[in-house]
């Protein structure tokens, strides 16, 4: 089975202002088959600083993740949670998602089978990407 690149995403909620428009947005991307939901653990940091975690699935105010198909469970583990934890100011939260990119898989077992190698990769920044379309010349 070819496996494709698999990415994490740390999606931080500030204020733990979570309106779960990402839940369908997220549900989508399975049921068209552009990703496999690997596993999904939420972060949390309470006003005071201590730092919780649980997965979707353990609590009712994540129901309407059940939506979402996949293999979760078993990736994400303690140095994750404190990694992701680290970026979040207290009363935050976030969501902490490792998908395997199944659209990617096709390549990526044709560049194993090139005796290729990643070298480098990184996911660019939406605001980046947006600052440097709007510095082209208009028409471009």
């Amino acid at each position: 089975m070819a496996i494709g690149p698999v990415e994490y995403l740390v999606v931080g909620f500030p204020g733990n202002n979570f309106s779960g428009e990402i839940v369908p947005a997220l549900a989508q991307l399975v049921e068209s088959g552009t990703v496999r939901v690997l596993d999904l653990v939420f972060v949390g940091k309470d006003v005071d600083g201590t730092v919780v975690s649980f997965e979707f699935d353990e609590v009712d105010e994540t129901a309407s993740f059940e939506v979402v198909d996949g293999d979760v469970g078993g990736l994400i583990g303690a140095d994750d949670i404190t990694h992701a934890a680290a970026a979040l100011e207290p009363g935050s939260s976030a969501a902490l998602i490792i998908w395997e990119d199944l659209w990617a898989a096709p390549f990526a077992e044709a560049v194993r089978r090139a005796d290729g190698i990643v070298l480098e990769g990184a996911r660019i920044d939406h605001d980046l990407v947006e600052a440097a379309f709007a510095s082209l010349p208009a028409g471009q």
